[in-house]
């Protein structure tokens, strides 16, 4: 089994005090004895963010056995036309609910103007697109974005 993992997922165990670390962890070492534990390229510039030199990162990458998938032009592909649904969307500036996906409308409560919300950066999909190309599944807290732009990929959350 190849198991995709968000940045989110290895930041709960890396970053002490972390409200969910032991239950990432737990999650983390159950798939990883199931076969590989994998990451794109994104995953890896946002963990660079952590580590004071590349040779560290490198270092607990090799000790926790997560391993740089590269992305391939099939990846880039799905992550770019779901981030263009996903744009089209956002014209209605709706937000949308982390955790289930819900669409809703903020107003200002002292002006009652219309919120209007920024566009999600082309990163999560191209975790999404690149965890529905190159893996069986999606380690991540952030169920929103890919409950409903990746209903074909499998996301497995920390309980």
């Amino acid at each position: 089994m190849i198991t995709a993992v968000d940045t989110n997922i290895i930041l709960d165990v890396l970053i002490p005090g972390e409200p969910f670390s032991e239950s990432s962890k737990a999650l983390l070492d159950r798939h990883f004895s199931k076969g590989k534990l994998i990451f794109c390229e994104v995953v890896f510039a946002e963990l660079a963010a952590q580590f004071p030199s590349e040779p560290d990162l490198r270092t607990f990458l090799a000790e926790t056995g997560m391993r740089l998938e590269y992305s391939n032009p099939k990846s880039l592909y799905i992550a770019g036309t779901r981030w263009v649904k996903y744009a089209g969307k956002s014209k209605e500036d709706k937000f949308s609910c982390q955790q289930c996906g819900s669409r809703f409308a903020i107003t200002c409560p002292q002006c009652r103007k219309p919120v209007t919300r920024r566009l999600h950066v082309l990163a999560d999909f191209l975790i999404g697109a690149h965890a529905l190309a190159n893996a069986d599944c999606l380690l991540t807290r952030d169920l929103g974005i890919y409950k409903t732009y990746f209903k074909d990929l499998k996301i497995v959350k920390p309980i």
